[in-house]
Order: C-alpha cells, then structure tokens, then sequence
C-alpha cells in the first residue's frame, strides 16, 4: 500500500517521549525516520523505563515509540561524524530536535546554519518552556509541565490536593502538535519551496490542551476551578451527573443528560436539590451524592439494561484486561505485533489512522544504535572513517 508519506525522509535528533513519538507518526505515515544517536548509548530513552521492562536492552518503552525507524550513530562533537550528519541534512525533508535552547547553536546545527545546508528543510524543534522567558533552561519533563500548567488541579477531588495525571499527557499532546506542525509545513513548502520553522512547547501544549477551561477561567472572573467532594465526580467545570459511580458490583459512567430523566429511571427523588436553571451547577454534589448512593443498589449490568434503552448516555467501566477482551477492541485492531528479533516479537499499538480503508501497520522493529550506519554511508556516498 502507497502510504501519503512515502519518499520523505526524516532525520530525528530527539529522546524520550514527544520529539520520538512525532516521528513514530510520521514513519507510520510513510516518512523515511533516520534517529541521530551518540554512539554505543544511543539516545537516552533507551534506558528510561515503564515497570522497569527491557527487551534486548533497550526499554520497552523505547521499542513502543521508536518501530519503524533507522539508526545512524554520530558524535555530534567529532568533526568527522558531524560533516557525516551535515551530508544526511542537506538530503533531508525534514529534521526534528528536542535540546533545549542553544545546544544546536553550539553544534553549529540551529535553524540558519541548517537552512545554509538546506534551503528546502522543515526544521521542526520541541522546548519545554519555549526559547526564552525564565523557565526556557527547565527541565521540559512531563509532570513539572503539568505540575506548572494547572493541570493537576482538573482530576480528583476538591480535598485531595494536586492529581497528576496517570499518563504523559504533555508529551503525547506535544508530539501531535509537532507532527501536524511539520505536515503543515510540508503544505507550505510545497508552495513556497522554502524551508519553514516549526516550534512547539510541552507547556503550550499542555496549556492548549486546556482550551476549555483556560477559557472559562479568562472569562469568567478568574474564579478556581471547583472540584466536587464527591469521589468518582468526572469535571470540575461540568454539572451533575457527569462523573463515575459505584454499583453493587463495579462501577458506571454517566455523561451529561436530562437529570429529570435519570433520576426517574433509576428511582432516585432529586426534587428538592434539582429545581431548573442553575441547580444542576449550584447543587452539583448533592444530585452526585444522591445519584451515588442509588447506583450503589444494583449491578452495572442491571443499570445499563434500564438506562440505555432510554438513550441515556452511559458506560460500564472497564479496566484492560476487559476492555482488551471486549470485541470492540478486537473489531478495531488497534494492536500489532513488532518483530525484534528471529525468536522474539513484542504486541503494541498501531497507529489510529487509516489511510484508504487501510491500517497503517509495521512489524519493523526499533533499531539497534547504529544498526543502519554502513548502509546509510554507502547510500548517500558519506565517506566518514569513524562510522
């Protein structure tokens, strides 16, 4: 299958998890991903672990978001192996980096220097903070951005603190704001002929992941956000019913709806606390609480028998082992296998899109450090004694 991407080559001086799963997205679109490691290390998502998992080595982490891709290894600090990479640049569609801001000035690779090599380069860059301001050399790590952005204030309840979220959110976020910066500047490219910056922060993507409720705040007196006190509320900014419930034998979603109508199906007198116009928000944790202590009388299944015939907007809620079982997940297909070696294969992600009815699959592992150095020299005649 022609994938839209095809003939693209990408050249990827990124770790850990935004810059990488960028480029994972545009390999599984077609693109040509050569990583730029250090030699024998690699770059330091190798080692960073989920569950402390490795396989051959490199973290399980590191294979889930680097598949599909090459390995070229280069100092960047050797004349040599730097002119190597210079030679790679001026062949490139596209290159992205994740350093934070003047480390590629002192490698002679910043945006000017590298657009002198290639008038045509998407130079795509991911920061923490951005490139200036007084947390522009902070570390850009997930849970300080979402720590620094307010986000930790959305989740939990109001008498719980700050709750980080269960997922490195910034950095997922930040990575599909790189890719479609740089297929928006492959547009302008292609119109221009001319090379295009791309810039994007873990902070502003984090921020903008927000829009909703950073809006809210802007314009509605800058009042806090109010979390409920009722344990599973799902919104801080929602009213009653939105959230998750306890039942006799699990648990129940429930998104917004008529709470006249809810309450009715599962028998549950609101009357005094819902009384029109804004009590759905002023009384918000008195309607959940009640709610709460009703759908705590029967099992989900029993709920969702009575609520979705009603077009009720409701859900069981699963935790993996049962929504891996379930066969929407295996309608969709959304896993694959990677092959990393003759005797070993590993089960992970696809990408989400499909292209033509087709599923963007690839059994193409992660790469070794360096693995694609030989044939990358003699492809593109680099003629480098240190590789």
């Amino acid at each position: 299958m022609s994938r839209p991407l095809e003939g693209l080559l990408v050249l990827e001086f990124c770790q850990f998890l935004a810059g990488p799963s960028a480029g994972l997205k545009l390999a599984d679109m077609g693109a040509r991903v050569i990583k730029i490691e250090r030699p024998l290390k690699g770059e330091a998502g190798r080692q960073l672990a989920i569950k402390n998992m490795f396989v051959e080595g490199d973290s399980l982490l590191f294979h889930t978001i680097n598949r599909n891709k090459e390995s070229y290894a280069a100092d960047l600090k050797n004349q040599d192996d730097l002119n190597a990479v210079k030679e790679l640049i001026a062949k490139a569609d596209v290159i992205t980096h994740n350093f934070r801001p003047g480390v590629m000035e002192k490698i002679g690779l910043d945006y000017a220097s590298v657009k002198a090599l290639n008038s045509r380069i998407i130079y795509a860059t991911v920061t923490g903070y951005g490139n200036a301001g007084p947390w522009a050399t902070k570390p850009g790590q997930d849970l300080l951005v979402q720590s620094l952005s307010g986000l930790a204030y959305l989740s939990g309840t109001a008498d719980q603190g700050p709750v980080p979220f269960g997922l490195s959110v910034s950095d997922i976020m930040c990575g599909n704001h790189l890719t479609q910066g740089i297929l928006a500047a492959l547009i302008k490219r292609a119109r221009t002929k001319q090379s295009v910056l791309v810039e994007v922060s873990l902070l502003e993507s984090t921020l903008d992941m927000q829009f909703e409720v950073l809006t809210t705040y802007l314009n509605d007196g800058k009042k806090l956000p109010q979390r409920s006190y009722v344990k599973g509320a799902g919104h801080a900014y929602l009213s009653a019913p939105y959230g998750i419930y306890e039942t006799a034998d699990g648990y129940l979603a429930l998104a917004m709806g008529d709470l006249n109508k809810i309450a009715a199906a599962i028998g549950c007198d609101i009357s005094s606390l819902f009384t029109g116009g804004n009590s759905s928000f002023d009384r918000r944790d008195d309607i959940l609480e009640a709610f709460s202590e009703t759908f705590k009388e029967k099992h989900t299944k029993d709920w969702l028998e009575i609520l979705v015939p009603l077009d009720i907007w409701c859900a069981d809620v699963l935790d993996y082992k049962r929504a891996v079982e379930h066969p929407a997940f295996g309608q969709l297909g959304i896993s694959q296998s990677v092959q990393v070696s003759d005797s070993l294969e590993i089960r992970t992600t696809r990408s989400p899109i499909r292209i033509d009815n087709r599923k963007l699959l690839s059994s193409k592992p992660a790469p070794k450090v360096g693995a694609h150095n030989s044939t990358l020299n003699q492809e593109f005649n680099i003629q480098n004694e240190t590789t």
